[in-house]
């Protein structure tokens, strides 16, 4: 989930987010306090290639978000197999589809149901919101994102029986966040500092995290926390009735 992860349907703009590219690439200064922040996880995608996820397990990684698709038509080609391969092992899993503000949320939304069965996963779904290709210099107005927006996320509440997790950076959550779907649990990125200006579920902190375990073309992997205590995280991730 950095700027430098480009999707594929969208790579005829990359040139566009070179100066983004560049400031994404910056070492994380983030804090974290693992006596407030115990419950430590992960998010992954094609990248990491090839991941030992018991060897990831025994790192101590107690949650992860792996990467299912990309607007209406994009599945990532290693999501499948690393569903099926956490799946051996105890820790929690999700699934994030990176959301595209260029074709309609029902097909978005039919594109990641037909990628992620509900019984694959243990935590609500994601949609990843931020800037790409050339977004970032053009941004959709607010009604734009929304229109798309919602018909997504409600038709993937729907089919998973609870509200999905918004992944976002900074400035996507002031512009279009906060003003379209304020009230959905928040996975926020901030290298920086803890985001305390939003009320989050999970933080990303680090994207420059390193562990043994994952074989692909990128040798990071983006380290995140838990909001609360492990009992929290235990209550979270319980099975609910129905």
């Amino acid at each position: 989930m950095k700027n430098k992860k480009i999707p594929a349907f969208m790579l005829a703009g990359a040139l566009l987010t070179a100066v983004s590219v560049t400031v994404s690439a910056a070492l994380s200064t983030a804090v974290v306090s693992k006596k407030r922040f115990p419950v430590m996880g992960v998010d992954v995608s094609s990248y990491q290639g090839d991941i030992d996820w018991q060897l990831l397990e025994s790192q101590g990684v107690r949650f992860a978000f792996i990467k299912a698709t990309e607007g209406s038509g994009h599945v990532d080609e290693y999501a499948k197999q690393n569903l099926a391969s956490s799946a051996e092992t105890g820790i929690k899993r999700s699934c994030y589809h990176f959301f595209s503000f260029d074709s309609s949320g029902h097909t978005q939304a039919q594109n990641f149901i037909n990628t992620v069965p509900r019984e694959s996963i243990d935590m609500p779904p994601v949609v990843d919101i931020e800037y790409y290709a050339d977004k970032i210099y053009n941004k959709p107005t607010v009604d734009e994102a929304e229109e798309i927006l919602l018909p997504l996320l409600d038709e993937l509440e729907a089919y998973y029986g609870v509200k999905p997790v918004i992944y976002t950076t900074m400035p996507v959550y002031f512009r279009y966040v906060r003003k379209i779907c304020g009230d959905y649990p928040l996975w926020i990125r901030c290298k920086q500092t803890e985001p305390e200006f939003a009320d989050w579920s999970f933080w990303q902190y680090d994207d420059h995290g390193e562990l043994e375990g994952c074989y692909g073309d990128e040798k990071y992997i983006d380290f995140n926390v838990y909001c609360g205590s492990e009992e929290d995280f235990a209550e979270y991730t319980k099975p609910k009735n129905g």
